[in-house]
């Protein structure tokens, strides 16, 4: 067994070096350094679902968890972008987004990462955590916020969407991608002026962002994810104390509504989309989360077309 001195020893000078390159990834997109990576490998399509020749019920941008390392979707296999698509031919969906990179630029393309990952794997995940504290600091949270949130304005563009168009674009996020899913509101509504609806699986975020320009958040939480209440409790902008955040005055506006899944966890066999565990209605995990998903996209178009056709 590592004893602890010997593990602080270890993993300070990672975590310190990790911290330092998360920065600069902001700071080199924001300073011009680097251009974002733009294009997708060969053959690879920007959307997936409803076809192109005509417009889709809404679009939707799947921002996964820290296991996020490559365009394809490699925390469950891409099972949950594809039930969505199985489900919901009415959607066009997006899964190539880089939520922890503002250059817009994969692990998996890094030499040195490769390396990495055939001896060390947890690095790779600390690399995305740590890109998480940086888009919730203050100091860097507008940089972040503009580099991913144009990133996802980018390829909703090159999926078709047309800015003034009225169609939803929903951003779906798990775990540490609520945090760029909610910092992405800002800059999606400057340059789409896109209704945007958010659903929240498992959120890790610090609550900060300003979703003024969100038509509404779904929460999707279970009393199992313990990785979600740390977030409630580290990040004070999600105290009810703090009535001024982004997050607090959201929820008084009645934007923020909590769905149960319980008794989902947040990762293992048990997760939210785990497509071994089932309910007692002989559905999986994976397939109530998908499900859920879907319903409430349906009833938020239902709801917005109910209003428009009384005006």
């Amino acid at each position: 067994m590592i004893e602890f001195p010997l593990l602080v020893l270890v993993l300070g000078p990672v975590l310190l070096a990790e911290a330092l390159l998360a920065r600069y990834e902001v700071m080199a997109y924001t300073a011009g350094w680097r251009a974002p990576t733009t294009e997708l490998p060969q053959g690879m399509p920007y959307a997936r679902g409803a076809e192109a020749d005509r417009p889709p019920d809404a679009y939707l941008v799947y921002l996964d968890g820290i296991g996020k390392r490559r365009f394809t979707d490699t925390r469950d296999g891409g099972q949950l972008v594809k039930a969505l698509i199985a489900k919901a031919p009415e959607l066009r969906v997006l899964g190539q987004v880089q939520p922890y990179s503002p250059l817009a630029d994969p692990l998996v393309n890094r030499p040195v990462w490769e390396w990495l990952r055939r001896r060390i794997g947890l690095l790779l995940f600390l690399h995305n955590v740590m890109q998480i504290f940086v888009a919730a600091d203050h100091r860097y949270r507008p940089l972040y916020n503009r580099a991913v949130g144009n990133q996802i304005a980018h390829h909703l563009r090159l999926s078709g969407y047309r800015p003034d168009s009225g169609i939803p674009v929903v951003l779906l996020s798990y775990s540490g991608g609520a945090q760029v899913a909610t910092g992405a509101v800002e800059e999606l509504h400057t340059q789409l002026r896109a209704p945007l609806l958010l659903i929240l699986l498992g959120g890790f975020h610090n609550g900060a962002n300003d979703l003024t320009h969100a038509r509404h958040l779904y929460q999707l939480t279970s009393d199992s994810d313990w990785i979600e209440r740390v977030g409630t409790w580290i990040f004070p902008q999600r105290w009810r104390l703090l009535r001024r955040s982004g997050w607090n005055r959201a929820a008084r506006a009645g934007k923020i509504t909590a769905h149960r899944l319980d008794p989902a966890t947040h990762i293992g066999r048990h997760s939210y989309i785990s497509p071994e565990a089932h309910l007692p209605d002989g559905r999986t995990y994976l397939d109530r989360t998908a499900d859920t998903v879907i319903a409430l996209i349906r009833d938020h178009r239902g709801a917005t077309a109910r209003t428009v056709r009384r005006r």
